[in-house]
């Protein structure tokens, strides 16, 4: 059969997506930008998400968003753990009443808030120097309404008694802190698109804090060295498993979680993500791990571990660069920064009253908190669940893997045992030193670089709408004509300007 030019060409036209599929290339719509974003954290899904809020009259709204996600599952460092059945949150597990972008999340997915179980937000915590209990709170036996009121006017009052003033000078630290933060939500007339971090922290008058460390800090505002020794020491180690010689934003934020009203989702803090992620229109790639990044032209050439490549007119990182290999063309250059790996071992038994010195374990706080001595080799226990007087399932925090003989030791009993390694937020330093949102010239984002002023869910959602609009404002500058109409969010902000905060 003889098929003319004009036959053979359309059979090729045809026929060439599915070769080029075939072979490891993945085609795209020429006619619509494709933004592709690796990692399906909370802070990449937060950028799909705004994008779509914030690009209805750019190219953009047509755009393809790809992600990419080198494990299994999305939700990056917001996972869970099965302990018996029961589901725990392994990875980022706390909400502070004030995340309003998370707030969102959850009410606008129909996603159920869980509240602290009753043991969870037991008031009995106790301080433990590696050999005694220097201070322990009282804890109500029964959960009555009026007996907790009792027993917790009795712990303010003690802890008034121990810690003095310097609580009330705490607090207002923490809450100035919080009101700074809250500007992030500020309505797009009024706010900043931000090309840096550091412009986005002097902005709102946080910027000052990253530069000395939380004990400085604390200092400065007249706070006991007692309270900062114990109180404040192990808030940070449960935290950020850290000393308070970690930054003064990221020690004010570790306070911050500490407070009351906290919640998470039910079912898991991943499923945020995830729901972000489906109502965005994302193509999502699981096991899909990105090797390299290359700028080739007018487009990214994303190259995955499993041989394929994708074409892409904008590229965001939304996982942090400390342990992952990708390699950019042109290079790129970053602050070194490392992660501090969180060890968290979930254990079903019963803690042995007799490695704190007691005859009962009732007699064992609910949070056992540890001060800062390389000695201790626990940050942390918690009791997550009581099934009884004698079995329940505790969280154990370590700066290193907790070895068996360490668990034999502070457990009379163990039916299961469960660890996880938690490369949860990076090391913090005073002064730090960010890497830049825009990695190039071009269009290649870092979002993660936020996380050096602090690291938790909500800060990567408000770094990842921050992203979001700088995006929308670069690409309408470069790939629109002038005469396109402006949204209100392309003004910007750069790291120069109000530099006297």
């Amino acid at each position: 059969m003889n098929l003319s030019p004009i036959t053979i060409s359309l059979l090729l036209t045809l026929l060439s997506p599915s070769l080029l599929s075939i072979s490891g290339v993945s085609v795209e719509d020429e006619s619509h930008p494709t933004v592709c974003i690796i990692g399906s954290g909370i802070g990449g899904s937060s950028v799909a998400h705004f994008l779509r809020n914030y690009s209805t009259s750019t190219a953009l709204s047509r755009s393809r968003i790809l992600m990419f996600e080198r494990h299994e599952r999305v939700g990056g460092r917001m996972r869970t753990v099965t302990v018996s059945g029961d589901t725990f949150e392994a990875g980022g597990s706390i909400l502070h009443p004030k995340n309003y972008h998370a707030r969102d999340f959850v009410e606008r997915f129909n996603l159920t808030v869980r509240l602290p179980s009753a043991i969870e937000e037991s008031s009995a915590v106790g301080i433990w120097d590696g050999k005694r209990f220097v201070f322990k709170t009282f804890g109500a036996s029964v959960k009555i309404p009026f007996v907790d009121k009792i027993v917790s006017w009795m712990n303010d009052v003690y802890l008034f008694v121990r810690y003095g003033f310097s609580l009330l000078r705490m607090s207002s630290f923490v809450e100035n802190t919080v009101d700074n933060f809250l500007k992030y939500y500020e309505s797009l007339e009024t706010r900043p698109v931000f090309d840096s971090v550091e412009g986005m922290l002097k902005w709102s008058g946080l910027y000052n804090l990253t530069k000395v460390t939380l004990e400085e800090k604390l200092s400065e505002v007249q706070l006991s060295t007692l309270l900062v020794n114990e109180l404040v020491t192990v808030i940070t180690r449960i935290n950020y498993g850290q000393s308070v010689l970690i930054s003064g934003l990221a020690g004010a934020v570790s306070l911050a979680g500490s407070g009351g009203g906290l919640w998470s989702v039910e079912g898991g803090n991943w499923q945020m993500a995830a729901k972000l992620i489906n109502h965005s229109d994302v193509t999502l790639h699981l096991n899909e791990e990105i090797k390299s990044v290359s700028h080739i032209g007018s487009y990214y050439e994303l190259k995955s571990t499993k041989g394929n490549s994708f074409k892409c007119d904008v590229t965001v990182v939304s996982t942090p660069l400390d342990e992952v290999d990708i390699q950019f063309s042109p290079a790129i250059t970053i602050p070194k920064r490392e992660l501090q790996h969180t060890h968290a071992t979930f254990v079903r038994g019963l803690l042995n009253p007799g490695y704190f010195g007691m005859k009962s374990v009732s007699d064992v706080p609910a949070l056992v908190g540890t001060l800062e001595d390389p000695l201790i080799p626990f940050s942390s226990i918690s009791i997550l669940r009581k099934y009884s007087a004698t079995d329940m399932t505790y969280k154990i925090f370590t700066r290193q893997a907790a070895s068996d003989s360490l668990l034999d030791e502070l457990f009379s009993v163990r039916t299961e045992t469960v660890w996880i390694d938690w490369g949860a937020y990076p090391k913090y330093h005073a002064p730090e030193v960010f890497a830049p949102f825009i990695l190039d010239d071009h269009h290649l984002y870092y979002v993660n670089t936020f996380e050096n002023a602090a690291s938790t869910m909500e800060t990567s959602a408000v770094s990842g709408e921050n992203m979001a609009r700088l995006i929308v404002s670069r690409f309408r500058t470069t790939k629109e004509s002038s005469s396109s109409p402006y949204l209100d969010t392309t003004r910007s902000c750069n790291s120069g300007l109000h530099s006297n905060v």
